[in-house]
């Protein structure tokens, strides 16, 4: 399972986006995922980017198979949390097969951000190609409680 781990810039970037999120000023739409740890069962947090697609929302893991990703497969459910605003949701993993158009619009909305881990495939490669990576990015939908 793929799982590419943060550099020192990318912890210090995650920081300021998350604080800037925790106090509700969100960067980009950017918020802050609350999932319970699946043996400690206490909060851990990270900062998100949700992503809308014909009315569904999606979170997308570009840095693959994150503790966050093993944590929301065990829990099911989480918060998305920007300053005092918090929105419960349950979470269900898309297959593979149905994710080239949200990898695809998730490319579109935050390359800038993350398109270096995708390898070289962006928001215009085929979905041939999408279908090949989506094994190494989880996807997962996700419904307000």
């Amino acid at each position: 399972m793929r799982f590419v781990k943060p550099t020192r810039v990318d912890e210090v970037f995650n920081s300021v986006v998350g604080f800037l999120t925790r106090i509700g000023l969100p960067l980009a739409g950017s918020r802050v995922l609350a999932v319970r740890g699946r043996s400690s069962g206490e909060w851990r947090t990270t900062p998100v980017n949700p992503l809308r697609v014909a009315g569904a929302v999606y979170l997308v893991a570009p840095r693959g198979h994150a503790q966050w990703v093993r944590n929301l497969r065990v829990a099911g459910r989480g918060e998305l949390r920007s300053g005092l605003r918090v929105t419960p949701f349950t979470a269900a993993e898309v297959e593979d097969a149905a994710k080239p158009p949200i990898l695809r619009a998730y490319l579109k909305a935050w390359a800038w951000e993350v398109g270096r881990f995708f390898d070289g495939v962006d928001a215009s490669s085929p979905d041939e190609r999408l279908l090949e990576i989506a094994p190494d990015f989880p996807v997962f939908r996700i419904e307000r409680v």
